[in-house]
C-alpha cells in the first residue's frame, strides 16, 4: 500500500534531486524511498532499546549519576 505525503524542500533542494534522479535515471520518488529506509535502519537498535522496559529511565539515572560525580568502575 502506498501512502501519499507533502515535503517541504526548499526549490534549490528539489531542483538538485531533480539533478542527481535525472543523471541516475532514477525517480525523485526512488531516492526518498532509499534515504527513509537508511534512516528507519540507523535508527532500528534505538527503538529496540526504548522497548526495553525502564531502559530509558536507566539511562538518565546513569546519567545523572555521572554528572553528579558518581558512577561505577568496570574492571
Amino acid at each position: 500500500m502506498s501512502e501519499v505525503s507533502t515535503l517541504s524542500l526548499s526549490e534549490d533542494k528539489i531542483r538538485f534531486l531533480e539533478v542527481i534522479a535525472g543523471y541516475e535515471n532514477r525517480k525523485v520518488t526512488e531516492i526518498f524511498d532509499e534515504l527513509a529506509s537508511e534512516y528507519i535502519e540507523r535508527h532500528r537498535e534505538t527503538l529496540e532499546l526504548l522497548r526495553i522496559p525502564d531502559f530509558l529511565k536507566e539511562c538518565k539515572e546513569g546519567f545523572a549519576e555521572i554528572k553528579a560525580g558518581g558512577g561505577k568502575i568496570f574492571i
